[in-house]
């Protein structure tokens, strides 16, 4: 096992802040699973996995001694927060996280990259602003309310386990993993 201090990491952050590129790499340095909580979410079609399967999933994966997980689900925090060790926050200017989805979902609509399932982005989705499809509504809808939930979540007697890493621009979280 490395000699990290933590071996169960959770990632959080709004959508497009570079969650799983973060818990990618930080899995990759300290020896352990990469968990996207995403790719155990979505079914093909952009259909949602069974509230009980997505738990199951969620748990399995949980299992190991290290492991780093990627991702923001509520129905799931029951399972992955009490098994986590530490909890990295990317809490990221909006312009910062508008540009960065921007720019992803441009590039992933000229290579039509497979994501979970099998699954790939339609861009016109998420150009209607004003759909719950919308990625770009999602972030709108997401972005002050997480600002205002997680140092809530993390004030919890639950959660006092935690180690809380609060990063609140990228290259404070390029610096932190490069020390690593």
């Amino acid at each position: 096992m490395n000699s990290f201090p933590h071996h169960r990491i959770v990632v959080i952050g709004t959508t497009s802040s570079g969650k799983s590129t973060l818990a990618k790499q930080l899995a990759e340095k300290i020896g352990g699973n990469f968990i996207e909580l995403d790719a155990l979410h979505w079914e093909p079609n952009w259909a949602e996995a069974k509230l009980e399967v997505f738990r199951e999933r969620a748990e399995t994966a949980t299992s190991s001694q290290v492991w780093v997980v990627a991702g923001n689900y509520h129905v799931v925090r029951d399972i992955i927060w009490p098994r986590a060790d530490a909890v990295i926050w990317l809490d990221y200017p909006f312009h910062i996280v508008f540009w960065r989805m921007l720019t992803r979902t441009i590039r992933r609509a000229v290579t039509k990259e497979k994501l979970f399932s099998g699954n790939v982005e339609n861009f016109w989705t998420h150009m209607k602003v004003w759909s719950d499809d919308s990625l770009f509504h999602w972030l709108f809808k997401t972005y002050w309310r997480r600002k205002r939930e997680y140092p809530k979540l993390f004030a919890l007697p639950e959660n006092a386990h935690l180690k809380v890493i609060h990063f609140k621009h990228p290259k404070e979280a390029e610096e932190w993993l490069a020390k690593i």
